[in-house]
């Protein structure tokens, strides 16, 4: 989208609570990849349609997600789980401040690994995923039976800053590798006949699938 446009709509979303711009800049500062700020706008639209009452999102790094969902539905319930310590301590301590320990469970440990406990609070309306990209698919197949019968899944980073657009992306082997299993995960995605899926160019690119 051309910058200007950019520039104009962001104007519009300067009415969040300060407690996020604060949080935006200690992101920011301590390279936290949180949201983009067009991206997480859409993804919380798209929740007050829903109106989930519950979320599971796989990946909560130091809060932000979590907190902007809390406060966009004061009546949703979100579990949240984070493998790096570091990162839940400081959410914790985000969530606290802002007054959400009721609304929000942190749980702590791979998500790969405890779909027994996360389960135990289901079933969910909605699942983000925003944790490990290489395993997007293993995470979607892992959690998408615990959803209930019009849920939902959002997944961020799906165009990874346009570059899984490119043929020949200048960047690193790693990077290439990692492009490549974001671009098989979305042709998984919009093949998969148990979802509906669509792909939005807002924020690093956000994957909304709805169950058929």
């Amino acid at each position: 989208m051309n910058k200007k446009v950019y520039e104009y709509i962001e104007k519009f979303y300067n009415d969040r609570p300060a407690f996020f711009i604060k949080m935006e800049e200690y992101a920011d500062e301590h390279d936290v990849p949180i949201m983009e700020l067009d991206g997480i706008e859409t993804l919380l639209q798209w929740l007050r349609f829903q109106q989930p009452e519950k979320i599971l999102e796989v990946g909560t790094a130091i809060g932000y997600s979590a907190l902007r969902m809390a406060h966009s539905l004061p009546d949703v319930q979100i579990v949240s789980i984070e493998r790096d310590i570091e990162r839940l301590d400081q959410a914790k301590q985000f969530i606290e401040q802002f007054g959400k320990n009721q609304q929000i469970i942190t749980l702590y440990g791979d998500a790969l690994e405890i779909t027994e406990e996360v389960a135990s609070y289901g079933p969910f309306d909605a699942i983000f995923i925003d944790a490990a990209k290489s395993q997007y698919g293993r995470f979607f197949e892992l959690y998408t039976p615990l959803l209930t019968q019009n849920g939902a899944v959002y997944t961020d980073n799906v165009l990874f800053k346009g570059l899984v657009a490119e043929a020949q992306p200048e960047v690193s082997r790693n990077v290439k590798q990692l492009l490549r299993k974001i671009d098989r995960y979305n042709h998984w995605l919009m093949d998969n006949q148990d979802f509906e899926t669509v792909i939005l160019p807002v924020g690093d690119g956000l994957a909304i699938s709805k169950k058929r």
